[in-house]
């Protein structure tokens, strides 16, 4: 091979690898970005320590479980900021109180099977009393935010402490778990029924 040819193999060898490198940023930017869980506010759903992949959200929906920056945070460029993963509760202009242990949402009280697991672990009440209006000043989530908790209630920092989070800032959500191996699985999803009064699991 001649000397140009050499130079075409390298140029055309980088072009790829630029090309590549690129296709990555942007798939991550766009479609989905890996994560892994620090701490214990959604067990038994996540884990310390599980890396997962979210997916970057369109529509935010009920029930979803979002990344997000930690609320009142400081971006700087020596110390990335937090990220929190918590469960989207309520979106704008659902009301929301907690009360014997139940969810009561836009007037409807509803069990919440995404913490079945953990609370048969729990003596007591899982989640404490509270009404929306009591910690955050408004009775319905405004327009633009959401409110979200963790599924470990006793050991969650989250709406009942900050209040709303913007929705704009959401990163992605939570989708498929791929370490460790033993625990790879996909997220179980959750909705409304059409009579919107209970939360069933997603076909």
């Amino acid at each position: 091979m001649t000397f140009k040819g050499i130079i075409r193999e390298i140029i055309s060898t980088l072009i790829w690898v630029a090309v590549i490198f690129l296709g990555i940023k942007v798939f991550y930017a766009y479609v989905m970005e890996p994560f892994i869980v620090d701490g214990r506010s959604m067990e038994y759903t996540l884990h310390d320590g599980e890396k997962m992949f979210m997916m970057k959200l369109n529509d935010i929906e009920r029930f979803d479980v979002v990344v997000f920056p930690a609320p009142g945070g400081s971006i700087s460029t020596d110390e990335p900021q937090s990220l929190y993963i918590k469960r989207v509760i309520g979106v704008p202009g659902d009301t929301i109180a907690y009360q014997d242990d139940q969810l009561i949402l836009n007037g409807v009280q509803m069990d919440e099977p995404y913490l079945d697991d953990m609370r048969a672990d729990v003596l007591g009440n899982f989640t404490s009393d509270f009404q929306l209006e009591e910690i955050t000043g408004t009775a319905t989530v405004p327009e633009g935010r959401v409110f979200v908790m963790g599924d470990n209630r006793r050991n969650s920092l989250d709406g009942r402490s900050f209040g709303f989070i913007y929705a704009e800032d959401i990163i992605g959500e939570a989708d498929y778990i791929y370490w460790p191996l033993s625990s790879m699985r996909a997220l179980d999803q959750y909705e409304m029924n059409e009579n919107q009064d209970t939360i069933v699991q997603s076909d």
